[in-house]
C-alpha cells in the first residue's frame, strides 16, 4: 500500500521523463528538417545535449523512485 504522496512523487518522475523524451524528439526532428542530410557539428551537438537531458532526468527519476520507494522496499526485505 503506496501513499498518495509517494504515488504524486512517483508520477512527477514518470512525467518528468516523458517531458524531456518528447523535448528530445522535437529538437531531433527540427534539428533533422534544418540540417537535412549534411552533417553539421552544431546539429550533432543540440542533439546530443537533447538525449543528455532524456539520460538526466531517467536518472533523476531512478533517485527519486529509490527515495520514496525505499521505506516499502525495507519492509520487504
Amino acid at each position: 500500500h503506496v501513499d498518495l504522496n509517494t504515488w504524486c512523487w512517483l508520477a512527477l518522475a514518470i512525467a518528468l521523463v516523458w517531458f524531456a523524451e518528447f523535448l528530445n524528439t522535437v529538437i531531433e526532428a527540427l534539428v533533422n528538417l534544418i540540417v537535412g542530410q549534411r552533417y553539421d557539428e552544431n546539429a550533432k551537438l543540440a542533439k546530443d545535449v537533447a538525449a543528455g537531458l532524456v539520460l538526466l532526468a531517467a536518472g533523476l527519476a531512478v533517485v527519486i523512485g529509490l527515495l520514496v520507494l525505499a521505506p516499502y522496499l525495507a519492509d520487504l526485505i
